[in-house]
C-alpha cells in the first residue's frame, strides 16, 4: 500500500488525500491568473507569498482523493476557457487546478490544501523544481526562472503515459466514466474579472 499524504480545506469540512506515488512535481507559480485566484477567495494574503507566489505540487489526479464533504467541492474559471480552479465552498479554501477535460491528466494543488499534517512540502513532495511567471511576481529584481525542462519532462512521462494506460479516467474531478466536470464551474465577467486583475496589479505596485 502506498504512503498517502492528507488533503484538507482550512475549517476541515473537506477532507481527503494524496497519494505518495512518486508522480509529484513541486512549482511556484507567480502568473497572474494564481494571484487572481487567491484574490477572488479572499484569501491573499495567506495563500500567495511575498513575491505574489503560489507553492503548488503537480500531480495526477488519480492520486486525489475525497473522503469527506465532498458537497463542498466547487470550482470556477477566470474566463470561458481558462484552467477550472478548485476550492472548498465552506472556507474558501484552495484545493487545485485542473483542464476542463481529463484526457490530459493534471491537477496542480495549492498548498493550503496540504499543510495539515504540519509537514513541509519540500519533506513530502520534494524540493521546489521550477518557478515560473517570474515576470507577474511583485517586486524587483524579477525571480529567476529555471525549470522548465524538468516541467517538462514530467509532464511527458506522467500525464502522457496516464493517457495511454488509461490512469486518467481515475479522477475525482469528474463524474465517472464521463468528461463532464463533476461541479459546474462558476465563470466570472468581464467586470468582475477586471477587478480581480486590478487588485493583482496593485499589490505589485
Amino acid at each position: 500500500m502506498s504512503a498517502k499524504h492528507p488533503l484538507q480545506c482550512r475549517c476541515g469540512t473537506l477532507k481527503g488525500e494524496v497519494a505518495l506515488s512518486g508522480a509529484a512535481n513541486h512549482v511556484i507559480c507567480y502568473c497572474r491568473d494564481c494571484q487572481a485566484f487567491a484574490f477572488f477567495l479572499g484569501r491573499a494574503g495567506d495563500v500567495l507569498d511575498t513575491r505574489g507566489g503560489s507553492d503548488v505540487v503537480q500531480t495526477l489526479p488519480k492520486n486525489v482523493t475525497f473522503t469527506q464533504g465532498q458537497q463542498a467541492l466547487a470550482c470556477m474559471r477566470l474566463t470561458p476557457t481558462g484552467l477550472v480552479r478548485w476550492y472548498a465552498s465552506c472556507c474558501n479554501t484552495p484545493i487545485g487546478n485542473t483542464l476542463d477535460g481529463p484526457k490530459i491528466s493534471f491537477v496542480g494543488l495549492v498548498h493550503s490544501c496540504l499543510e495539515s499534517a504540519g509537514r513541509p512540502l519540500e519533506e513530502v513532495f520534494g524540493p521546489v523544481r521550477a518557478w515560473l511567471h517570474g515576470g507577474s511576481a511583485r517586486g524587483e529584481p524579477k525571480p529567476k526562472m529555471a525549470g522548465n525542462a524538468a516541467i517538462g519532462a514530467w509532464f511527458f512521462v506522467k500525464v502522457v503515459w496516464a493517457r495511454f494506460n488509461g490512469d486518467y479516467k481515475i479522477t475525482p474531478f469528474f463524474n465517472p466514466g464521463t468528461t463532464t466536470l463533476a461541479v459546474t464551474p462558476r465563470v466570472l465577467g468581464s467586470e468582475e474579472r477586471s477587478k480581480l486583475m486590478d487588485a493583482v496589479d496593485a499589490a505589485r505596485a
